[in-house]
């Protein structure tokens, strides 16, 4: 009562909520716990509730497409989701417990009902609620007011030069000369480095690692290091993100994304030591920030980094996915309803056993997936140019696998053989083609709901699926299964994905594989729509789907998929011809066995029972 009492008291002072109103909100709450990294509601989904803090920390972030921003951190009091008591309109960010957190949750229905019920209360809450979005909204403006009056004016110049020659760049830029000359070499697919959050942060875990790695080992001046250290901490919480700029599809075996990162480290570490942007005698991209690397052990290392990253996101949005399929499969365990094989009427299920056969198949793509996953933690840091560590001082493998587990916190290890690792890129296939097999599997499920949604009148119609959109600008009432769609043409994506990245493989010629961007691409590219895949069907179609009980009920009842239950009893020359009749007079089978004498209303009625006809074996024999 305490704890509970002290939550009030925090939730009212910091938001200027009535104390009662807070305390008749929390008293409607059911209290969750969310595990370290756990969703409580991903952007664009709908709201379910809205909630108050009580332990943890919870991030919110935007962006679905990889680059995401870091907009606030809720504490304990605070409110969460709030906005539902305002709106329906989806979620405009994603909601994540930094190390788990717990929270009071009051569903939109029980929000309503104390619209109904309580209205004065209610409609004080959403007045201080809509006051408290306004007073967020000027707080942003502000900090983008800021930021933009912080930025050096665009117009000035500053000279570079690399082996090739002198060029000029803005001055406000933090990339450099190398950064320059790739985006004017590689104008191909649009998608810039910058829009896969997770592979900048792996580049800036990897520099960080190498830089605390020199300095120990007495490579790398301290303050340099240090320098190198804090920009890199920046590139983590999301700072200068946007100078990230080269296109992932690349020539140069990842050189230019190297470089790209190599120069906007330098550039920022050359401020932190007080100095402007280009002065590279005092922090250099290649000798201090590249120092003891090459783009070949760099570069995979990072992908491989990035990537694992993704799988974890996409593994979660999946888990959630299998436990909507779980939901419904218990809610419709009752419903009996005809299987089918090869689209034709087969024997008696129940639609919860269709869902829980579709809630394993998720289970089993996420177990693959983060069985393979954990390959990719055998990484190539020290191998240099070709595995053999030159311009690397001794023991520096070693350490900097060390340190870059350190700084992950995740199980990153050497991997076996350096030269192997460096030219190999089997680690890929083998992340791509566990995709390909979760895409196969997913489509599937897409396929069948959309075939069992059919109609609704003229089709299977066993199930309805939430409706969207309009369906037609020419049909008037047609509603089409537009999240099932999208989400299949995800899978097809997926599964060209790994051809590409198959042949990318394929491509390693001696001691390196040229091809390794497109293989960057494809599977950040593909780990992230796997994940939006997965939370838009969870949240717009599974959780709305609906059964039509008396259609499926109806349809087994005159179905001539019921004779196979009378085989064992009747043997299989009566029951074909049972059935032969049923097909060509368009009758039941139950009637004909009725009419035939071949069985009593009692016998026939207990061996048709929805139990025994879709779980023969728990019974005892």
């Amino acid at each position: 009562m305490a704890e509970l009492d002290e939550l009030i008291s925090s939730t009212a002072a910091a938001t200027g909520l009535d104390p009662e109103d807070v305390r008749a909100f929390a008293a409607t709450a059911e209290r969750r716990e969310y595990p370290a990294g756990a969703v409580l509601f991903h952007e664009s989904t709908p709201r379910e509730w809205a909630g108050i803090v009580v332990a943890g920390e919870i991030r919110i972030t935007s962006g679905l497409t990889g680059h995401v921003i870091e907009l606030a951190r809720l504490g304990p009091g605070s409110l969460i989701s709030e906005i539902a008591l305002v709106d329906d309109t989806p979620h405009t960010a994603t909601g994540r417990s930094v190390t788990g957190a717990v929270v009071l949750t009051v569903p939109r229905a029980t929000l309503r009902e104390l619209a109904v019920l309580h209205p004065d209360r209610y409609y004080r809450m959403v007045s201080r609620v809509a006051q408290l979005v306004a007073h967020r909204m000027r707080a942003v403006s502000a900090q983008l007011s800021a930021a933009i009056a912080a930025q050096q004016p665009l117009g000035g110049i500053r000279i570079e030069h690399d082996s090739l020659g002198t060029r000029e760049l803005p001055a406000e830029a933090y990339y450099g000369v190398q950064t320059l000359r790739a985006v004017e070499n590689f104008q191909i697919s649009g998608i810039k480095l910058r829009k896969f959050g997770h592979l900048v942060n792996a580049l800036a875990h990897v520099k960080k690692a190498a830089a605390l790695a020199n300095a120990e080992l007495g490579s790398l001046a301290q303050p340099k290091a240090d320098a190198i250290v804090a920009a890199c901490d920046e590139l983590l919480t999301g700072r200068l993100r946007e100078n990230f700029i080269v296109d992932m599809v690349q020539g140069g075996a990842g050189t230019s994304t190297n470089m790209n990162a190599n120069e906007v480290i330098a550039n920022r570490g050359l401020e932190l030591m007080g100095h402007h942007k280009g002065e590279y005698q005092y922090l250099h991209p290649n000798d201090d920030v590249n120092r003891s690397q090459s783009t070949n052990d760099v570069y995979p290392t990072s992908v491989k980094l990035g990537v694992y990253l993704s799988l974890q996101d996409a593994s979660a949005a999946l888990g959630e996915l299998q436990n909507a399929l779980r939901a419904k499969a218990v809610e419709f365990a009752d419903v009996i309803k005809m299987g089918r094989t090869q689209l034709q009427d087969a024997v008696p299920m129940t639609l919860g056993q269709e869902f829980g056969a579709y809630a394993v198949m998720i289970g089993e793509a996420i177990n693959h997936l983060q069985r393979i996953g954990g390959d990719l933690l055998a990484v190539n840091m020290g191998a240099t140019a070709i595995g053999t560590g030159i311009t690397s001082p001794p023991g520096y493998a070693d350490l900097v696998t060390v340190k870059l587990a350190e700084i992950t916190g995740l199980p990153i290890v050497q991997a076996e053989n350096l030269v192997e690792a460096t030219q190999d890129s089997g680690d890929f296939v083998a992340v791509s083609a566990t995709l390909k097999r979760a895409a196969v599997q997913l489509s599937k499920i897409c396929n069948d709901l959309r075939l069992l949604s059919s109609g609704p009148r003229a089709g299977l119609g066993e199930i309805n699926l939430p409706a969207m959109q309009p369906g037609s600008s020419i049909m008037p009432g047609k509603v089409n299964p537009v999240i099932p769609e999208v989400v299949s043409q995800v899978c097809f994506q997926l599964i060209g994905y790994d051809m590409t990245v198959t042949m990318a493989a394929e491509a390693s010629q001696l001691e390196l594989n040229m091809a390794e961007p497109i293989m960057a691409h494809d599977l950040m590219m593909g780990t992230m729509m796997l994940r939006n895949a997965a939370v838009t069907l969870t949240s717009r179609c599974i959780t709305g789907i609906t059964a039509n009980r008396e259609h499926c009920r109806d349809l087994v009842a005159h179905s001539i998929g019921l004779v196979t239950a009378l085989v064992p009893t009747l043997g299989y020359e009566q029951s074909a011809a049972i059935a032969k009749e049923a097909l060509e007079s368009g009758g039941s089978v139950y009637d004909l066995v009725l009419e035939r004498g071949a069985m009593t209303k009692a016998e026939l009625d207990d061996l048709l029972s929805p139990e025994k006809m879709t779980a023969p074996r728990s019974r005892r024999l």
